[in-house]
């Protein structure tokens, strides 16, 4: 009995001192401590704390179990950063242009340039140049020994013809002497030597028509493309056009154009220097903007197509307003990252890009890359 008295007299004493901690707990928190508190209210995104515990709103009396878990859910917010659409391209020198170096741009930061524009020209231009100038002079010569070809086999074929008809001509005409002699003969008004003679000037002529037409045989059907001299200076002509085409090819690359139609963002070159790893410059479509955030994995799944977004940021006069168009196929680390140092640094996230409205668009033009705020109303509460 005695030991549940002394015991009695200890609880309370036990009951003080819990109190006075959590008063002192209350009233007299470290800044640490009061700044863990500050995140746990908030609900993160890319480039946030990750939370420790999230906070239950209260359950209206009136709401079903489902509504007051939707009201519980805020919006999905998320670093991001302006892009163009179709983000920003890089351009590159053509493929083969070698160690050549800028000789003059033709387009500077701010310019508008359309799909093929000539941005920059490089320092090979002379030297292809003389190379399609020698090309072009190679395929004239060619075309020309062609011309001379054709006009050499057609009169070659027409003197043939001309032979093989002038040989015809003696034949017939060898065959009546003959014919006429040999008459004479069997009435015995000639003579056998005679006989002989127009019999021998008949075999020649026959042998002279068969030797005319051989001669024309060479030329075929009769047609010049059909020769054989003919296809082979064609054919001639046929690589040095391949030539020229091979050297204007060249000459191509000596000229930097534009892959996309868009605005020059940033030039990274200047004449005499050669383009580096970050090419020649930068193009980007301004007159539609975008926004690229990066939503953390866990809250990916309550972002949907057509959702509204909400982008702000302090280089911006107002927020900008704009809706999901794309959602990332892929998890990847995070590349915003906030500038509080408590801010979790290797968070896993998805890429969520939305269209900003035509006056968002006109007002983020000239921020591309500029990292944001993005909040996206989910529609399930938010």
């Amino acid at each position: 009995m005695r030991r549940w008295v002394r015991f009695a007299g200890v609880i309370p004493l036990i009951l003080g001192l819990v109190g006075l901690g959590g008063f002192v707990g209350l009233y007299f928190q470290p800044p640490g401590l009061q700044k863990l508190m500050a995140v746990l209210d908030l609900q993160p995104g890319a480039g946030t704390s990750s939370p420790i515990a999230v906070p239950v709103a209260q359950r209206d009396p009136g709401q079903s179990g489902a509504a007051a878990l939707k009201a519980a859910r805020p919006a999905v917010v998320g670093l991001g950063r302006l892009l163009p659409e179709g983000e920003v391209v890089t351009v590159a020198p053509p493929f083969g242009a070698g160690d050549a170096r800028v000789a003059s741009l033709k387009a500077d930061e701010g310019n508008q340039v359309e799909q093929g524009d000539v941005l920059a020209v490089l320092d090979s231009e002379p030297t292809l140049l003389a190379a399609v100038t020698t090309a072009r002079a190679q395929l004239s010569a060619r075309e020309a020994t062609l011309a001379q070809v054709k006009a050499s086999v057609q009169a070659s074929r027409d003197e043939a013809l001309a032979t093989l008809a002038r040989a015809e001509t003696t034949f017939q005409n060898a065959i009546r002497e003959f014919e006429r002699v040999e008459t004479l003969r069997q009435r015995g008004f000639a003579a056998e030597q005679n006989y002989d003679q127009r019999r021998a000037a008949r075999d020649e002529a026959a042998h002279e028509v068969q030797r005319a037409r051989a001669q024309l045989s060479r030329y075929g059907s009769g047609r010049l493309e059909d020769q054989v001299d003919v296809l082979v200076a064609e054919r001639n002509v046929d690589t040095a056009k391949a030539d020229l085409a091979r050297a204007l090819a060249d000459l191509d690359k000596a000229y930097v154009r534009a892959p996309v139609t868009g605005t020059v963002l940033t030039v990274h070159v200047r004449p005499g220097e050669k383009a580096g790893t970050q090419g020649l410059m930068n193009l980007g479509n301004l007159e539609q903007m975008t926004v690229e955030v990066e939503v953390y994995q866990t809250q990916i799944g309550r972002v949907a197509l057509g959702n509204p977004v909400e982008v702000m940021a302090e280089a911006l006069p107002q927020p900008l307003k704009g809706r999901v168009t794309r959602i990332g196929l892929e998890v990847g680390r995070q590349t915003a990252v906030d500038a509080d140092p408590a801010a979790n640094t290797d968070a896993r996230v998805v890429r969520v890009t939305a269209a900003l409205e035509p006056e968002a668009s006109r007002l983020a033009r000239r921020l591309t890359n500029l990292q944001v705020t993005a909040r996206i109303s989910t529609g399930d509460g938010s």
